[in-house]
């Protein structure tokens, strides 16, 4: 047995007293006791609760034998504090359990509590149902007005519910059974598409021996082939209102048709060189006369009506128009751009800012998909067509009228077979309505050149030299029209 510490004597001390509850034995507290110092055993290192403990476990155990006073078994109230359970095991630290004493049985089924957490509900889930019948209604509800109506409301609303959707599936089933017995007196709607739609094209009745052309463009969205037929019946209705006076002339005081056939031969040139569409200089020649037949113009303002006509046509038909100032380059500064542009507000206010003209264009592509497209006769078409922006004598006639025309002689120059009714009907003339117009172009062809820039314009090799080939044919052929006299130009014929 190693040798007993020499005995210590206490200190008493003040408990209530935060700064004097300290034991330990400084000098001056030995020498005021008059201790010796020297005598007691050197003070170890200091170590941690679980190295002391388990350096000397036999001094433990002596110690707790002895019923030495420790933080393990300390049963007093310290500081007001209620006792640790009566010196219990489990609700000391792990800290402060020295590790050589063997663990109580309270601390193992402390520990086997704290693992079984989750089984606790179960069993509680248990009892509260094992009395009442029913699962987990451990409390009761307390039963008022408010939850009787509610609970009323609740049963009724599926019925309601019940009844309707009944009553609509009843209505969905009449609407789906065959009327058997009503299937002679009750008539069945059209669809939206069936009664505001395009009519198709096999209820369009065809005259005997046309074929139809807008079979080959169904299956082409672009092609607009279920509205062709409604298209064109609309432009041949806006003909009559986009036709000016033949007359107008006659009530210009300083104007003559020569005059004109100058202005439009100087914007066949104008339009020749800014590379415009056809369609544009068809229309600014329609505005040019619809505006004359209007207004009276001075001899020095004519050539802007026409540069400010092109302007506008350009912007209408053009992706992209040439600036105000390439028109008035072209006219040798003789407007400046405010000028133009002052015309221009001036002129769509004359016509009412209505420029749907139908185009003759439109007209001769119509008849040459009838015509199976043949290039050289669209090709001389375009020529002679153009005949009749240059002469006034055509200005009574519809686009329609002059573009079949075209069409038709162009034909009859290239030998191309007869006016079949395929092409009579795309056309809308026959051959009998045409020939007082194409008359007029052979006329025009057997005279003398008299506009220069229309006739340089298709002698180039890129329009097949259609002037030439056309006046060639014009004066071998002219009496067999009954056209004799051709010595005179157009501008001097009488009308």
């Amino acid at each position: 047995m190693p040798p007993g510490r020499p005995a210590r004597q206490r200190v008493i001390s003040n408990e209530n007293d935060e700064n004097s509850n300290s034991t330990r034995m400084t000098r001056a507290k030995a020498a005021a006791l008059e201790v010796d110092v020297t005598s007691q055993p050197a003070k170890q290192a200091l170590q941690s609760k679980k190295s002391a403990a388990t350096a000397n476990p036999t001094a433990q155990r002596k110690r707790a034998a002895l019923g030495d006073v420790s933080n393990v078994g300390k049963g007093e109230v310290a500081e007001g504090k209620k006792p640790l359970g009566g010196g219990k095991g489990g609700l000391v630290s792990k800290a402060a359990q020295p590790t050589g004493v063997q663990k109580s049985q309270a601390r193992a089924t402390s520990t086997r509590s704290a693992l079984a957490t989750k089984e606790p509900k179960k069993t509680e889930v248990k009892r509260a149902g094992s009395g009442s019948g029913a699962i987990g209604a451990s409390h009761k509800r307390k039963v008022t007005s408010a939850t009787v109506k509610q609970d009323v409301l609740a049963e009724e609303e599926p019925v309601r519910k019940k009844a309707n959707t009944q009553e609509v599936t009843s209505k969905k089933a009449e609407r789906s059974e065959p009327q058997s017995g009503k299937g002679e007196s009750v008539t069945q709607k059209a669809s939206p598409e069936e009664s505001y739609g395009p009519k198709k094209e096999e209820e369009l009745v065809l005259p005997p021996g046309v074929t139809n052309l807008e079979d080959d463009g169904a299956d082409d969205p672009l092609m607009a082939a279920e509205y062709a037929h409604e298209i064109f019946e609309y432009l041949r209705d806006l003909e009559c209102k986009s036709i000016p006076n033949p007359q107008y002339m006659s009530h210009q005081d300083e104007l003559e048709w020569k005059t004109r056939g100058i202005l439009v031969d100087w914007l066949i040139e104008v339009h020749t060189r800014f590379h415009l569409l056809p369609e544009t200089l068809f229309l600014a020649v329609n505005i040019i006369d619809r505006f004359l037949s209007q207004k009276v113009v001075q001899l020095d303002r004519v050539q802007l009506v026409g540069i400010t006509a092109m302007f506008i046509a350009a912007k209408y038909e053009e992706v992209l128009s040439p600036h105000v100032s390439n028109y008035r380059h072209v006219a040798d500064d003789g407007f400046s751009e405010a000028e133009i542009l002052s015309a221009e507000r001036f002129i769509l206010d004359t016509l009412n800012y209505d420029l749907s003209y139908p185009n003759p264009m439109n007209f001769l592509r119509r008849i040459s998909k009838a015509d199976d497209y043949d290039i050289q006769s669209r090709t001389i078409g375009k020529f002679l067509m153009e005949i009749s922006i240059v002469d006034h004598r055509f200005m009574a006639y519809r686009p329609s009228h002059i573009a079949a025309a075209a069409m038709y002689l162009a034909r009859l120059i290239l030998d191309r077979g007869e006016w079949d009714p395929t092409i009579a009907y795309y056309a809308g003339y026959t051959e009998e309505e045409i020939e007082p117009v194409f008359e007029l172009m052979v006329d025009y062809l057997a005279r003398p050149i008299v506009h220069e820039a229309f006739y340089k314009k298709y002698a180039s090799k890129r329009f097949m030299k259609a002037s030439l080939l056309t006046r060639q044919w014009a004066k071998k052929n002219a009496p067999i029209f009954g056209i004799t006299d051709t010595k005179l130009p157009v501008d001097e014929v009488s009308d």
